[in-house]
């Protein structure tokens, strides 16, 4: 059933952090970036009880995963959505609330593995990078149309590229001459701008900027900033929200979303929290948790990951932070 080639991160940590919210009859998972289904498919498998809604954004994930998860008959149900859109998920299917909602952040393995899907730097396609090919610009339409200002903001923003207005600069230099459509010219481009000594140390030098063209094309910041407080409001009490996140700035807006979430609305300098008053959600992990060694050396992805959870501990009427 399982892919070889996908390998979902912190697996059996994801899966603990989530059982006690889902182990009792008619639970129900979101799994909001389904992928190609490695964690819920551990879901469904490790904890009978439950059922899984698996939101993916990208068809041809929803797809494989169909056909990965079809043992489990209607214990899965797959929606093409975007994971911002949560609240009208579990409207259409007549759901007040979830037991859990889980999201998997960035790329996934089957987007990185088809060539044609334009994601990866190590082999030369066109540059799409759309995780909903249906819709939406391209990556070569943000590299010829956005200015210098515009393009060094995405690379040092989403990329934390240190060289970004020189690449910039130059990609609105080459776009004059001929319009950018495959990765391998992109790539040719960041070997000539970025200077030796840095092309040395860090990983490819494409990395940073097909990361940064990547966020940008589905604008995930912007998606993540509504998500994770729609997913907070969405789990009933005893519910979790557990997030992996790959990025420095994705995961500190799911850091500020737990935090505002886990906070008592009394003001600081009051000795004790009057009843009533007891912050609806705690946090479920210490901090970010972070891959061991041993999983990084075996799932290379896994080095950068990030995991928070926070459980709703009461009910409330009050409005979540976000």
């Amino acid at each position: 059933m399982s892919s070889p080639r996908h390998v979902p991160v912190l697996l059996d940590r994801v899966v603990a952090l989530l059982a006690p919210a889902l182990e009792r009859e008619g639970a129900v998972l979101i799994d909001a970036t389904l992928g190609l289904g490695g964690h819920s498919e551990a879901v469904l498998t490790r904890i009978p009880q439950a059922r899984v809604i698996g939101v993916d954004r990208d068809p041809s994930a929803l797809e494989l995963a169909g056909s990965r998860l079809e043992p489990f008959g209607d214990r899965f149900t797959g929606v093409h959505a975007v994971y911002d859109e949560i609240p009208e998920v579990m409207d259409d299917l007549g759901l007040d609330h979830v037991d859990a909602v889980l999201f998997d952040l960035g790329v996934s393995s089957m987007q990185l593995d088809v060539r044609e899907r334009g994601f990866a730097y190590a082999e030369d396609a066109p540059l799409d990078m759309r995780m909903d090919k249906t819709t939406g610009r391209t990556a070569a339409d943000v590299l010829n149309t956005y200015s210098a200002a515009d393009l060094t903001r995405v690379l040092r923003e989403y990329g934390e590229e240190k060289f970004a207005r020189k690449i910039a600069t130059a990609i609105v230099r080459e776009r004059e001459v001929e319009p950018f459509t495959t990765s391998a010219r992109l790539v040719e481009l960041l070997y000539a701008e970025i200077p030796a000594p840095a092309r040395r140390t860090g990983g490819h030098p494409a990395k940073r900027t097909f990361q940064a063209l990547r966020m940008e094309v589905n604008d995930e910041l912007a998606v993540l900033r509504r998500a994770i407080p729609a997913a907070i409001d969405a789990i009933g009490t005893g519910g979790r929200v557990v997030v992996e996140a790959y990025h420095s700035l994705e995961d500190r807006l799911v850091k500020q979303a737990f935090t505002a979430a886990t906070r008592s609305d009394v003001p600081e300098d009051l000795p004790f929290v009057p009843e009533g008053h007891e912050p609806a959600f705690r946090l479920v992990t210490r901090g970010s948790e972070k891959a061991s060694p041993d999983e990084i050396a075996e799932n290379p992805r896994a080095a950068s990951v990030r995991l928070r959870a926070v459980e709703r501990v009461a009910p409330t009427t009050r409005g979540v932070a976000s």
